[in-house]
């Protein structure tokens, strides 16, 4: 009996501040536990809705982290080098017990990241998120500028693991990819350098994109992140709570008689302390221990859940070993650059014997106006404070409009080259199939 009351005991002990049982006790777990530091005591309740972040920052994360565990795992198994990577990748998925089951978890969560943080970035811009609010020091546009950096080194986190398989999807997919980067003026031919490690898909290739895809940029994706989650601490929370404070009335509150007379005191009468009104920012809160935490739990058991079960129906594919010799027809970027392959598409014009270069104008220019455009938005954005953490807000009508017919093409951009683009980049309906190609040797 006393063994079980100790235990019992030392179990309360490890997890109040998991399950407090006063708004005091809310408090203290906030500042005693050092997981939990990071959370304010309190958080309003318009933060904790599902309607309105979608909680698909929360989302990123877990699934970052997924891709760092799978990922950890994966390096005790996955050899890089051109002569071992493919065999070590079929083992992987063949040999070793469950080893489909981590690589196709790791293969799905960075494929859901990418289209999270994008989808993210679209929230955030759809509720004027980017502007500040009311809080003093809030620096908004800044941590605007940090998401469109995490939102690029995520491409590039997936793009670089794209390589590593070593089969005739990455092997061909990458060289889509780095001969678009090749386009840029002055630093195309530089770039393009330093990605391969030379002019050709090989070994030096590999270990640059093994190195960046397991140190570099996971590194700069966690810093940026932490800097982001506190910008958002220092900016006041998310912007919702800003529009939830204009739409708080004053109220009257009744006077309380000090029993002092000093000027310090409350006296009867009619002095300016009297007259006085206050905001009560209590109710709109709750504590963040447990109310936040227990969405937090729920978000990541989901996205967990979500990530297991499209792993299952969709499985990793591997294909035959990469083949600089044998170029597939098509050979297609990944898909979330495969807009850029299509814009480069559309903009490769033939004048007689004069061919305008489409992979600079589609491939560099136009993505990079979109980029500075991105960055300079929340400068040249003037709408006023009632806009801010509102969901198509009235007086941004015009500019979310913009924004969301630019993010309509580049996903039916993306939808056409996955499904619609055959050999030579032709077009083709789903339900016409494509000519038989000879394979050159």
């Amino acid at each position: 009996m006393r063994v079980t009351e100790s235990t019992k005991k030392l179990y309360d002990k490890l997890t109040w501040t998991w399950k407090p049982s006063s708004d005091k006790e809310a408090g203290d777990a906030i500042v005693k536990n050092l997981l939990l530091h990071w959370f304010p005591n309190k958080i309003s309740k318009a933060s904790l809705s599902w309607n309105y972040s979608m909680w698909l920052g929360t989302i990123s994360f877990v699934l970052f982290m997924i891709l760092v565990f799978t990922g950890v795992v994966l390096m005790f198994l996955y050899v890089p080098s051109v002569e071992r990577a493919y065999s070590s990748v079929k083992d992987i998925e063949f040999v070793v017990s469950f080893g489909w089951l981590l690589r196709g978890m790791h293969r799905m969560a960075a494929h859901l990241m990418v289209a999270v943080v994008f989808f993210h970035m679209v929230r955030v811009f759809l509720t004027g998120a980017y502007k500040n609010g009311g809080a003093v020091g809030a620096n908004r546009p800044l941590n605007w500028i940090i998401g469109i950096i995490l939102l690029i080194t995520t491409l590039l986190l997936s793009f670089t693991g794209y390589l590593l398989p070593w089969d005739q999807l990455a092997y061909w997919a990458i060289t889509v990819g780095t001969n678009i980067a090749r386009a840029a003026p002055l630093v195309g031919e530089a770039t393009r350098f330093f990605l391969l490690g030379g002019n050709t898909i090989d070994q030096n290739t590999l270990i640059r994109f093994y190195v960046l895809h397991v140190f570099f940029l996971p590194m700069i994706v966690l810093l940026l992140f932490s800097y982001h989650m506190w910008r958002v601490r220092k900016d006041g929370g998310l912007a919702v709570t800003d529009h939830e404070a204009l739409d708080q009335k004053p109220e009257k509150i009744a006077p309380v008689k000090s029993k002092t007379y000093s000027l310090l005191g409350i006296t009867n009468g009619t002095t300016v302390h009297v007259q006085n009104t206050m905001v009560d920012e209590e109710k709109n809160t709750v504590p963040s221990s447990p109310h936040l935490l227990r969405r937090i739990w729920l978000v990541t058991l989901l996205t967990f859940v979500a990530t297991f079960v499209l792993t299952i129906i969709f499985r990793a594919p591997l294909e035959a070993p990469a083949n600089p010799a044998v170029t597939p027809n098509p050979a297609k970027a990944p898909w979330y650059f495969l807009w850029l392959q299509e814009i480069v598409t559309i903009t490769t014009v033939k004048i007689g014997a004069f061919t305008i270069n489409g992979a600079l104008i589609g491939g560099i220019l136009l993505p990079g106006i979109l980029l500075a455009l991105a960055i300079w938005w929340p400068y040249r954005d003037k709408s006023g404070l009632n806009s801010v953490g509102v969901w198509f807000a009235k007086e941004r009508k015009i500019q979310n409009w913009v924004f969301i017919s630019i993010c309509a093409l580049i996903i039916i951009f993306m939808l056409i080259g996955t499904f619609l683009r055959g050999p030579y980049w032709n077009f083709y309906w789903p339900w016409e199939a494509w000519p038989e190609m000879p394979v050159k040797f």
